[in-house]
């Protein structure tokens, strides 16, 4: 449910549109829902998620359509759930929660967009002419970017001042040991070389990701794959690999083929969005 907050949320930014967040901050004893919960409300009411139902979801909904008008950007409320305490809601939980409710501005979303990784994060294998011409694009579109190349020259943040991070690795075998993706991570193998993008195109299939395109020409990646085939990988991992990479637009350049990268890269996330 989380996940599905952050990209309804990343919308309303989109859309210039403000809204409120209430979240669970702490609880003590039973309490309907655990540290965490979150729930989003839009200015005409609609909301999504939940911070545990009942009274203390009614109560909550009532402070979120308060913070509307008085626009305040972080408050704690102290819920009692125990009904045999004074001031109680009666639900019969005999615990107590906090939540924190926020008005986000959409303009000023502040801190907002790095707690919720409204940004999903780019791995950039190989940090070349392509990647230099690629990492700037995915900034544009709301993607923070990770290079990592086995040449200090070529990832370093004089390089790439504006990534997230650059990473020098002593080969592209250990190209995963400084970095975590998960479901939402996009992995781009554009290495100067078939060896490297091997490394790296191994290393990726064992990990989660939303992404995962290599350079290449059909024949190169076809080698590659019986390569991979022959180690156990399976034609339905082979089959989730965007490769040739980018979108079919007559790109030469790397300036265009990073516009196809990036083209392809929006339609799988577009994809996505709609799934939740």
């Amino acid at each position: 449910m989380a996940e599905k907050i952050s990209y309804y949320a990343r919308d309303l930014i989109e859309q210039g549109e403000d809204f409120v967040i209430a979240k669970v901050v702490e609880t003590t004893g039973s309490a309907p829902r655990k540290k965490g919960a979150v729930l989003l409300m839009k200015e005409d009411g609609t909301t999504v998620g939940t911070v545990g139902g009942g009274l203390l979801e009614a109560e909550t909904e009532k402070l979120c359509r308060k913070t509307f008008e008085t626009k305040e950007k972080s408050h704690v409320y102290d819920f009692i759930l125990d009904e045999k305490q004074k001031d109680a809601l009666d639900m019969g939980c005999g615990g107590n929660a906090s939540v924190e409710i926020e008005y986000i501005k959409a303009s000023e979303p502040g801190n907002f967009v790095k707690e919720f990784k409204l940004a999903n994060t780019a791995y950039i294998f190989g940090g070349g002419h392509v990647a230099y011409a690629l990492e700037p694009v995915l900034r544009h579109v709301d993607f923070k970017t990770v290079i990592i190349d086995d040449r200090d020259e070529y990832s370093n943040p004089e390089r790439y001042p504006n990534a997230e991070r650059t990473i020098a690795v002593d080969n592209f075998d250990h190209a995963f040991d400084h970095i975590t993706t998960d479901e939402g991570s996009y992995i781009i193998i554009v290495t100067r070389g078939h060896r490297g993008d091997l490394q790296v195109l191994r290393e990726a299939l064992k990990r989660p990701y939303a992404y995962l395109g290599m350079i290449g020409s059909r024949r190169k990646n076809e080698l590659l794959y019986e390569t991979l085939r022959e180690e156990g990988v399976t034609d339905g991992q082979i089959a989730t690999v965007h490769a040739p990479i980018g979108l079919r637009i007559g790109s030469e350049t790397p300036e265009e083929i990073a516009v196809s990268i990036v083209g392809e890269i929006i339609q799988v996330r577009s994809s996505l969005d709609k799934q939740l």
